[in-house]
């Protein structure tokens, strides 16, 4: 599997375990009807956009083995959320090394590149 810089994809986090898939990995298939492939830093800002617009990733879900999400935390995030959050200011950083290269389906190289983390200043 490649990242959306053509090299081989990363993991994203094991702890919390994230993934379309839960195994560390922005993977996808055709099952992954949401697509999720952005490789996120959460923070306030987009835990907060984000429940706004009904869903809620900070408040734990036992049923799905949930955990809540919190600032900080590295989350594979949905393409059209993180666009839709990046569209009116309120996107996470992006760790390029672990996006599915199926993001650049959705989003421009040059948004992503944008919210590139850089560990340590940011």
């Amino acid at each position: 599997m490649k990242n959306i810089l053509g090299t081989e994809l990363v993991s994203c986090s094991f702890d919390p375990l994230t993934g379309y898939f839960r195994n560390g990995y922005c993977q996808t298939d055709e099952r992954d009807r949401g697509s999720h492939v952005v490789a996120s830093v959460m923070s306030k800002k987009f835990l907060k956009f984000t429940k706004s617009v009904g869903n809620d990733l900070s408040t734990p879900n036992p049923i799905y083995n949930f955990p809540g999400l919190k600032s900080g935390d590295r989350w594979c995030l949905c393409a059209l959320r993180w666009k839709e959050a990046y569209d009116i200011g309120s996107a996470p950083f992006v760790i390029l090394e672990a996006t599915h290269e199926k993001a650049l389906d959705y989003i421009d190289l040059s948004a992503l590149l944008e919210m590139r983390y850089i560990e340590n200043l940011n």
